[in-house]
């Protein structure tokens, strides 16, 4: 066998400029599907890190009640000492907890009245889940119980309020009482979903459980793992460690069924594009191995007439295809990365109506591409197989091969 690879090695390279050819058409395709799959990943990446970061989280603890009526009557008692202790202790796929009290309230200045979504939380760990401050357009972020509110750039825009300025909250706090407060507008932040940022207004935790009449209680825990890939291995975990205090646990594929389906949807369209795409590669590949094949019939016919047998010809040719499939794959993983790698951290900026249409939907206009490891195994998988599979035909033509009629050409 030792002597068949060094045969088929020497061969490949006995016409540089065809094994050439063969190779780059191999590495393009392999760039082609990496770049094209990575772009989608990452702009699935970039759909679910937006909604989960910056509204759900990855994972929540609620009162068992809270999802079918969230209200602050259904809100959970939470001491952050030994509940968090609890929650993280003895596992170290939890990176950290964020507490919040939600609850929506007219939000006031001085002429104009909206309604906003107040969420008290706890402002080290809402900016270790989504870096708000750096979001932070004007003035600072509130400190725990100083009384002071941040507000959304478009809520604030549309309440005529600035840095400095007052803000009334007017609403219903727990079991029914009246919640009404006065807060200094201590910065504004540009929320990257639309929505969120014409409504949002942010104070501390301290300051929404009083403000709500909730002191030691939260509407939602969330809870963020190392990587979302542990989000369902800690979900179980909490399931079991909070079975009996009336709590649930829910993923972020729970919480949001349509954003699953969504991303589904958005998958099988990627799947029929990425088998045209593929359709199209293996054409290409296969024009380039017919012509090489078509180069070498004289070749094959006289080694077939000096008494080589067509099975140990067609072995040999076939491992040169392999070799071939190999060198174009790995030689397409090099620039492939360099591009994903690119697009990564400089990510496409979209523009016109497609900009305005992704804002509308309350997500960046960007789409990056995804630096994943999977992805480089399972396209050079495919286009290995491709190629290989296409390969036959050099095989195929040797077993039905006229020698007479090769050897004359």
């Amino acid at each position: 066998m030792s002597m068949y690879l060094k045969l088929a090695w020497r061969n490949i390279w006995r016409n540089k400029r065809r094994t050439l050819i063969t190779v780059s058409s191999i590495m393009f395709a392999v760039v082609f599907a990496l770049f094209v799959e990575s772009l989608e990943r990452g702009a699935g990446d970039l759909f679910i890190d937006n909604m989960t970061r910056f509204h759900t989280g990855f994972i929540q603890v609620q009162d068992f009640r809270y999802e079918d009526e969230p209200s602050l009557d259904n809100a959970f008692f939470y001491d952050e000492d030994s509940f968090s202790e609890r929650i993280t202790a003895n596992d170290s796929h939890i990176d950290f907890t964020v507490p919040r009290i939600e609850t929506f309230m007219l939000a006031a200045g001085a002429e104009q009245t909206r309604g906003a979504m107040v969420m008290g939380t706890d402002v080290s760990g809402e900016n270790r889940l989504n870096n708000l401050e750096d979001r932070l357009t004007e003035g600072r972020f509130f400190e725990p119980g100083d009384g002071t509110a941040v507000l959304g750039e478009g809520l604030a825009g549309r309440l005529d309020l600035a840095v400095g300025d007052s803000l009334i909250l007017l609403g219903q706090g727990r079991f029914g009482m009246t919640a009404a407060g006065m807060y200094e507008v201590a910065g504004l932040v540009k929320h990257p979903m639309r929505e969120m940022n014409n409504q949002l207004v942010y104070i501390s935790l301290h300051d929404a459980q009083w403000l709500l009449s909730a002191d030691d209680h939260i509407t939602s825990l969330l809870v963020t793992p190392e990587h979302v890939r542990y989000a369902d291995s800690v979900a179980e975990m909490l399931r079991s460690r909070l079975e009996s205090d009336e709590l649930r646990v829910l993923t972020w594929e729970e919480m949001m069924p349509e954003l699953i389906e969504a991303i589904e949807f958005d998958r099988a369209q990627t799947r029929v594009m990425m088998l045209i795409l593929y359709v199209v590669i293996g054409f290409g590949i296969f024009g380039t191995i017919l012509t090489m094949t078509l180069e070498r019939l004289r070749e094959f016919g006289i080694l077939l007439s000096v008494g080589m047998r067509r099975l140990k010809l067609a072995l040999v040719v076939f491992i040169e295809t392999v070799f071939i499939s190999v060198l174009g794959v790995l030689s397409g993983f090099i620039p492939g990365f360099f591009v994903v790698l690119y697009f990564h951290y400089n990510p496409i900026m979209l523009g016109g109506d497609m900009e305005e249409l992704v804002q509308e939907w309350g997500f960046e206009p960007i789409m990056p591409t995804a630096l994943a490891p999977d992805i480089f195994l399972w396209q050079g998988l495919i286009i290995f197989i491709m190629t290989t599979v296409i390969c036959f035909y050099p095989t195929i033509k040797i077993f039905s091969l006229n020698i007479l009629n090769s050897a004359r050409n």
